[in-house]
């Protein structure tokens, strides 16, 4: 008999991520493939990202919503007590083996906490990362200690789960699966690109994307103003937008973004490129700008730079093509005129990814193919020794 296993995505992010993990379950003869999809994969507002994942041949079994229209703290509270109640309910109907996820979305706590209350073996991918400017770091050290198999990025990663408590013959190095997303994925030329985007490069071309900082709430709106000041004094400069995560303050962020488009003819904004288009465009772009984890994550495996804003990816393990800089319009005029520099680009020759250089979504279906379920529930913690 198979082994159902149930992947629960809550955004495009985090699907591109997991894309080829559910490539690998799907043509798995051990295995068989569920997958719910909920959060902002079902808003209209995000994209309804839903259909990428039908478009690249996969038979979605639930669609779960429970994004409410807020982006307050009660609106983000009621939307992780709507999942709870409709994932659980989907479990019910679908009873896989094992439930696989990714990461630290309020919309992942829900679902494992949904399978932790049914008895249901968890999967966790990407734990033991820091992010110190967000409350992903509590959701997902969370998430650690209700998972029973742990699928890391980095040894350091490894060392950080385990001081958890938990087992080490259940915590896997496999690497980052940004990496295999790139390196599986047939980008487009900049002709073809541009015709994508029904948008036009200019001599110098940045990707932005910012989320808000869900624990320093009410400096999101502070620190995008600061960003769109240094955007705005750039010279032959077009700029391209995605849309920042369904979390605190999210829509008066969206706004601003909008608002700075609709003024600046050089700038363009899309609530979803999808995988394909993102990662042509970080191979077209000079760089990324922002505070998201893709550009720790992903962006160094092009040889691009990446301004890393604030402490929002505080904690991670950086490349060297990673320029940290404070959420305010002189440092991050000045990492952008750093990101252009001669001296910094020939060192994006020779960069590393700290993440690794692929592999892992095969090691992750290997090990889930093969891993013997009996009494993982049962869990013992485990001491460090000096």
């Amino acid at each position: 008999m198979k082994r159902k296993v149930c992947v629960v995505t809550g955004s495009r992010a985090e699907y591109g991520l997991l894309r080829w993990v559910l490539e690998g379950i799907k043509s798995n003869p051990k295995l068989e493939l569920q997958i719910v999809a909920t959060g902002m994969h079902l808003s209209p507002e995000f994209g309804s990202t839903y259909r990428e994942i039908e478009s690249d041949g996969f038979k979605i079994d639930s669609k779960v919503e429970m994004l409410v229209s807020s982006d307050t703290s009660i609106g983000l509270s009621k939307s992780v007590g709507l999942g709870l109640i409709g994932i659980s309910e989907t479990l019910d109907r679908l009873m896989p083996d094992l439930l696989l996820v990714l990461g630290d979305r309020f919309e992942i706590l829900s679902s494992v906490v949904s399978a932790l209350l049914a008895n249901i073996p968890i999967a966790h991918i990407h734990g033991g990362e820091i992010t110190e400017g967000a409350f992903d770091d509590a959701i997902r050290h969370s998430i650690t200690k209700m998972s029973h198999l742990h699928f890391v990025s980095t040894d350091e990663n490894r060392a950080r789960v385990m001081q958890l408590g938990e087992s080490s013959e259940h915590v896997f190095t496999v690497g980052g699966l940004g990496v295999d997303s790139i390196k599986k994925t047939n980008l487009l030329n900049r002709e073809d690109f541009e015709k994508s985007i029904d948008f036009k490069l200019n001599i110098k071309n940045l990707l932005v994307t910012f989320h808000p900082v869900t624990l320093e709430y009410a400096e999101s709106i502070q620190q995008l103003s600061e960003l769109l000041l240094a955007l705005e004094n750039l010279k032959d400069t077009n700029i391209i937008f995605t849309t920042p995560n369904a979390d605190l303050e999210s829509r008066k962020m969206l706004s601003m973004i909008n608002t700075f488009v609709d003024n600046h003819p050089n700038a363009k904004f899309y609530n979803s490129l999808g995988q394909l288009r993102y990662y042509s465009c970080i191979k077209h772009v000079d760089g990324v700008v922002g505070n998201s984890s893709s550009g720790l994550l992903e962006v160094p495996t092009f040889n691009k730079g990446t301004v890393n804003i604030g402490d929002r990816q505080k904690g991670r393990p950086k490349a060297s093509s990673v320029i940290d800089c404070e959420p305010n319009l002189k440092s991050i005029t000045d990492a952008i005129c750093e990101l252009y520099s001669e001296k910094f680009q020939s060192v994006l020759v020779n960069i590393t990814n700290p993440y690794g250089d692929g592999g892992a979504s095969e090691k992750i279906v290997k090990i889930i193919s093969e891993q013997s379920l009996d009494s993982i529930l049962k869990k013992t913690f485990c001491d460090l020794t000096n």
